[in-house]
C-alpha cells in the first residue's frame, strides 16, 4: 500500500509504486469496456492526487489498465444528464480543478498513451509535464469536442496553445481531427514515441530524467500567444472557419477563437475561467444537444453490426463478388478490397473493369499511406470478366442499371452458381425488392445493399428488407457494413427506401423552381442557408440527371408527383458533373455557377418550398414504418443526405420548430402552389410533438 493510502479502496483507479519510485495510476473504469471520465472517476482521481501532494513520490505516471485504449473522453451520457439538470457548470469546474491539481503536483508527471486518447483523456495528458505515446497504429490523439458543438473545457483550450503554439493548437481543436503518435510528436504534443512494450518504462524514465523541449517549440508557445499574435491571427482563423461553418449554425469554433483572443495571454486560472464560461454556454445550445444526440445515433448504428462486427473478417463473409463495374459497382468493389475483403469484379466488357481498376488504384494511392502495403491491398481486387468469382463468393452485390427486368435476368444466371450459404444483394437505389425477387430460389438470402455516391465518402448503407428475408441475414449484412466502416440502417423495401424517398421531393421541387426561372444559384443558396451541405441543383448535377431521371420514373408514380421538364428528358453529354455539363457547367470537378441577375430577389417562400417537401415525406416514412423509429430515420437522413446536422435530423427539427406550425405552412404552400404540398399521412403522430431530445 502506498504511503497515505492506508485503508482506502478505489473503484476506478489502481495505484502502485515501481521499484524506481514512480507511482503508476492505472485507470480501469469499473463496469465499462472503455475508459471514459465520469464525475466519479474525476472525484476519485482528485482524492488520489491530494494524497500524493502531501507526500510526493519521485514521479507519477498515468496509464490505462484496459487494452482498448487510454481514455475515450468525457462520459457523454452523464454530460447529457448534467445538461438536463443545468449542472454542466459544476461538472466542468470539477474537471478543471482535478486536472489543475495534477498540473500542480510537486513532482514530475507523465502520461503513457496507448490506443485512443480523446477529449478529456488528451486534456489529462496536457495537465502532465510529459507525454509518451505508443507507436502502435491504434494510437490516436485528439480534441474532437468541436464535433459535439462545444470545445475542450477541462483545460485543453487553455493549455494546448502554450504547449505547441497557437496555430497548430487551434487547427487541431477547430477541426476536431486526430493525430497519430508520430504526428503528435512532430507537433510537440508528445515528447516521445516508443514501441508498445516499452511504453511504461520509457514514461517512467522520462519522469525521472525530464527533457528540455526544443527552443523553437518553447518560443512558439510564447510568441504565438502574445497580444499582437492574437490580434493578427484570430481574424484569419475566423475567416477560415467561416468558409466551412456559419456562426449561427455552428457557434463553437467561433467561441473558441474568441476565448483565445481575449484570454490567451492571461494566467492559467483566467484562461480556465474563460474556457469554462464559454463551454457552459455552448453546452446548452440546440447545436450541441443535436450533435451530441447524433453521436449517440452513430453508436447505435455501429451496434447494429454487433460487438465483433468491426474489422475483418465479417461473420461468414470473406469473398465479395460485384457485378457491374460502373461508378457505383467499381467503387463498392474498391472500398471492400481496401477494407480487407477478397473481391472479384465482373462486367460485360473488359474496358469497364479496367476503368474501375484504374479508379481503385487512385483510391488505394490516397488511402494507403504506406507504399509497401499498397500492393497487397490492390491484390485483393481482381477483374473477373467471366464471373468465376460467383462460385467462391460469400456475398454477391449486383450494381447494374436501374432496370428491374435486367436485374431479374442477371439473378437467374447468378443464383444457380452461388454457394448455398452465400448472400445475393442489389445496390438498387429505388426499386422495391418485391419486384426483384421473382423467381429467386432463396429469397430469404436476398436483400438490398444501397450505397451512396461517392462510396469512399458517404458513411451510410441502407440494408433493404422484404417480408421473406431471414432476420439473421440482416445481422450478417450489418456486420459486413461495420467492417467497411459504414453505418447500416435497415429499411423497408418500398420504392425509394428511406433516403431517396425523402430526398426526391426536395430535389423535384428544386427542379420545378429551376424550370420556373428561379436561378440555380439562388435555389442552392437557400438550401445552404438552411444548413444543407450543397444546394439541390448542384446535387442533381452531382448525382447525374440521368440517375435523377431514373429515380424519378420509379418514385413519381408512387408519391403522386409530376416530374418537371428539367428532369423529364436528359440530353446526351449533358448528364451533369460526369459530362462537364448539366444544369451547371463543370470545370475541374467544380460547378461554375452564374450569378443571379442584378437586383434579383428570391421568393420569400423558397426555403419552405425546398425543405418542407423533405420534412413532409420524412413524416410519411415514419408513418409507413420505413424504419423502426424516429431516431433511425434521423440518422439515415443525416448520414445519407447530409441533412443539416446541427438541426438533429428531420424529426428532431420538426419537434424543435413545432409540428403544428409546419403543418400550417404546408397547407399555405398547398393553397399557393398546388397539391404536391398537401400534408402526407402522419402529421398527427404524437412523436412529432415531443420535446426535442
Amino acid at each position: 500500500m502506498l504511503p497515505g493510502f492506508d485503508g482506502l479502496r478505489f473503484s476506478h483507479w489502481q495505484a502502485a509504486q515501481r521499484d524506481d519510485g514512480i507511482v503508476v495510476l492505472s485507470l480501469d473504469r469499473q463496469g465499462a469496456p472503455v475508459n471514459a471520465l465520469s464525475q466519479d472517476v474525476l472525484i476519485e482521481l482528485g482524492d488520489i492526487v491530494e494524497r500524493l501532494a502531501i507526500d510526493p513520490p519521485k514521479g507519477v505516471l498515468f496509464r490505462s489498465a484496459k487494452a482498448s485504449g487510454f481514455i475515450a473522453g468525457a462520459d457523454l451520457k452523464e454530460f447529457q444528464d448534467f445538461d438536463r439538470k443545468g449542472t454542466v457548470n459544476d461538472a466542468i469546474r470539477r474537471g478543471q480543478a482535478v486536472f489543475q491539481k495534477v498540473a500542480e503536483l510537486p513532482c514530475p508527471t507523465v502520461a503513457a498513451i496507448h490506443g485512443f486518447c480523446m477529449g478529456g483523456g488528451t486534456e489529462l495528458s496536457l495537465a502532465c509535464d510529459y507525454r509518451v505515446a505508443s507507436s502502435d497504429p491504434s494510437t490516436r490523439i485528439g480534441l474532437p469536442e468541436v464535433k459535439l458543438g462545444i470545445f475542450p473545457g477541462w483545460g485543453g483550450s487553455a493549455r494546448l496553445p502554450r504547449l505547441v503554439g497557437a496555430p497548430a493548437a487551434m487547427d487541431l481543436m477547430l477541426t476536431g481531427r486526430t493525430l497519430s503518435a508520430a504526428s503528435a510528436r512532430g507537433m510537440g504534443l508528445v515528447d516521445k514515441v516508443v514501441e508498445p512494450a516499452l511504453l511504461e518504462d520509457a514514461a517512467a524514465a522520462l519522469a525521472l530524467k525530464g527533457t528540455q523541449r526544443p527552443f523553437k517549440q518553447r518560443f512558439a508557445g510564447w510568441a504565438t500567444n502574445s497580444w499582437l499574435a492574437r490580434k493578427i491571427l484570430a481574424p484569419q482563423m475566423t475567416k477560415q472557419v467561416a468558409r466551412k461553418a456559419k456562426k449561427d449554425q455552428y457557434p463553437a469554433p467561433y467561441a473558441l477563437i474568441g476565448v483565445w483572443q481575449r484570454a490567451g495571454g492571461s494566467g492559467i486560472q483566467a484562461r480556465l475561467d474563460a474556457e469554462r464560461k464559454a463551454v457552459v454556454k455552448l453546452a446548452g445550445s440546440p447545436t450541441a444537444r443535436n450533435l451530441i444526440r447524433i453521436f449517440f445515433l452513430t453508436e447505435r448504428l455501429k451496434g447494429l453490426g454487433g460487438k465483433d462486427g468491426g474489422g475483418m473478417p465479417s461473420p461468414g463473409i470473406r469473398h465479395v463478388h460485384v457485378v457491374g463495374a460502373g461508378v457505383m459497382g467499381g467503387d463498392i468493389a474498391a472500398w471492400s478490397a481496401y477494407k480487407g475483403f477478397e473481391v472479384t469484379l465482373q462486367d460485360r466488357e473488359q474496358r469497364f473493369i479496367d476503368g474501375a481498376l484504374g479508379r481503385a488504384q487512385e483510391l488505394f494511392g490516397k488511402r494507403v499511406k504506406d507504399e509497401s502495403k499498397r500492393h497487397a491491398v490492390a491484390a485483393r481486387l481482381k477483374g473477373d470478366l467471366a464471373g468465376a468469382g460467383v462460385a467462391e463468393a460469400d456475398l454477391v452485390i449486383e450494381a447494374i442499371i436501374e432496370n428491374p427486368e435486367a436485374k431479374r435476368d442477371l439473378y437467374h444466371l447468378l443464383e444457380p452458381r452461388m454457394k448455398d450459404d452465400a448472400l445475393l444483394t442489389s445496390n438498387t437505389s429505388s426499386i422495391p425488392l418485391d419486384e426483384l425477387r421473382e423467381h429467386i430460389a432463396r429469397p430469404d438470402r436476398f436483400a438490398g445493399l444501397h450505397y451512396f455516391n461517392p462510396v469512399s465518402m458517404m458513411p451510410l448503407v441502407e440494408i433493404v428488407q422484404h417480408d421473406r428475408l431471414d432476420p439473421a441475414v440482416v445481422k450478417r449484412l450489418a456486420a459486413f457494413c461495420k467492417a467497411l466502416d459504414k453505418f447500416p440502417v435497415p429499411v423497408a423495401g418500398t420504392p425509394g427506401f428511406l433516403v431517396n424517398r425523402v430526398l426526391f421531393p426536395y430535389m423535384l421541387e428544386a427542379a420545378t423552381a429551376y424550370a420556373e426561372g428561379i436561378p440555380g444559384v439562388v435555389i442552392d443558396k437557400a438550401a445552404v442557408k438552411f444548413g444543407m451541405p450543397m444546394g439541390p441543383i448542384e446535387l442533381i448535377d452531382t448525382v447525374g440527371l440521368d440517375v435523377a431521371q431514373g429515380v424519378g420514373a420509379e418514385l413519381s408514380p408512387f408519391l403522386g408527383l409530376q416530374v418537371p421538364a428539367t428532369l423529364a428528358s436528359v440530353e446526351p453529354g449533358k448528364r451533369g458533373k460526369k459530362d462537364g455539363q448539366g444544369l451547371y457547367k463543370w470545370d475541374n470537378g467544380k460547378a461554375v455557377k452564374p450569378e443571379a441577375p442584378a437586383g434579383y430577389q428570391a421568393p420569400s417562400d423558397l426555403e419552405d418550398r425546398l425543405v418542407l417537401p423533405l420534412l413532409n415525406e420524412a413524416v410519411a416514412c415514419l408513418h409507413d414504418g420505413v424504419v423502426a423509429d424516429a431516431d433511425l430515420l434521423d440518422a439515415g437522413v443525416i448520414f445519407g443526405t447530409g441533412f443539416a446536422p446541427f438541426r438533429g435530423g428531420p424529426i428532431q427539427h420538426i419537434r424543435a420548430t413545432g409540428a403544428d406550425a409546419l403543418f400550417e405552412r404546408l397547407k399555405a404552400l398547398q393553397a399557393r402552389h398546388g397539391d404536391r404540398f398537401a400534408p402526407r399521412p402522419g402529421w398527427d403522430n404524437p412523436l412529432l410533438r415531443q420535446a426535442p431530445e
